[in-house]
C-alpha cells in the first residue's frame, strides 16, 4: 500500500513513478494489458521492451507525451516540456515542485519522428532511486504506432543496459516501472485526466490512517 501510496517518486526512464520502500519488485503481469517483448542482442545485451494498446489517436497520444499539458494530464502534476532536439522534459511528482529543483526528474530529447518516434535520455534522477548514476547510460524509444480503429500501440524499448548489479537493480526497477506508466497512459484516454488534487488527498488520508493504525 505504501508503494502506491507515497507522495515522493523516483524516475522513470520518461515518467514519475511511486517510490518503494524495499527492494522489491512488483511483477510487471500485474498490468494485464501490458505486453512483454524484452529480448537479449546477440552479443549479451539486454533490451527492456514493453507496450499497450491506447484507446485514441495517434495524435493524440503524441501530444500527452510531448507537450507539458499533455505530460499532466496522466504522468505527473507538474512537468515543462521544451520540445526540441536537445530539449529537456522536466516533471516532478511533487505538486510544489519548481522548475530546475534539484529533485526533478530530467530527461533530455535524442531524436524524434513527428508524431512516430520519440528518444530521451535521463539527465537528472531524485536522489532516492538506487544506482542513479548508471541510469545515464540507457537510451529509451517511444514508438507510436497507428493500429486503426482510432488505436495507438505505444511501445517503450530501453537499450544501454549493462553488466552488474546495480544494472539489475535499475532494469527489474524499470520493467514493472514502465509497465505501470503504460497502464497509466491508457487509464488516461479510458477514464478521463487525472485530478491531481483528488490523488494527493487520497494519499494524505492513507497516511494519517497507517499512523493511527500503526502501519508504515
Amino acid at each position: 500500500m505504501k508503494r502506491l501510496l507515497a507522495a515522493a517518486a523516483v524516475s522513470m526512464l520518461l515518467v514519475a513513478q511511486p517510490a518503494r520502500t524495499a527492494d522489491t519488485f512488483p511483477d510487471w503481469r500485474s498490468f494485464r494489458d501490458v505486453s512483454n517483448s524484452s529480448f537479449v542482442e546477440p552479443g549479451g545485451a539486454r533490451v527492456l521492451q514493453l507496450s499497450i494498446v491506447v484507446n485514441a489517436p495517434p495524435r493524440a497520444v503524441w501530444e500527452a507525451f510531448t507537450t507539458s499539458e499533455g505530460f499532466r494530464t496522466w504522468a505527473v502534476p507538474v512537468a515543462w516540456v521544451d520540445f526540441r532536439v536537445g530539449g529537456v522534459m522536466e516533471s516532478s511528482y511533487q505538486p510544489t515542485a519548481r522548475a530546475g529543483d534539484a529533485e526533478n526528474i530530467k530527461n533530455q530529447i535524442v531524436s524524434y519522428v513527428p508524431g512516430r518516434l520519440l528518444s530521451i535520455r535521463n539527465i537528472q534522477t531524485p536522489s532516492g532511486l538506487k544506482h542513479r548514476e548508471l541510469f545515464g547510460q540507457v537510451v529509451q524509444t517511444i514508438e507510436f504506432e497507428d493500429v486503426g480503429a482510432g488505436r495507438t500501440r505505444v511501445t517503450m524499448t530501453g537499450v544501454g543496459w549493462g553488466a552488474g548489479e546495480g544494472f539489475d537493480y535499475l532494469y527489474r526497477h524499470f520493467e514493472w516501472g514502465n509497465a505501470y506508466s503504460l497502464a497509466e497512459l491508457r487509464k488516461r484516454f479510458d477514464v478521463g485526466p487525472v485530478d491531481w488534487a483528488k490523488v494527493f488527498e487520497r494519499q494524505k488520508a492513507a497516511a494519517a490512517s497507517a499512523v493511527v493504525q500503526g502501519g508504515n
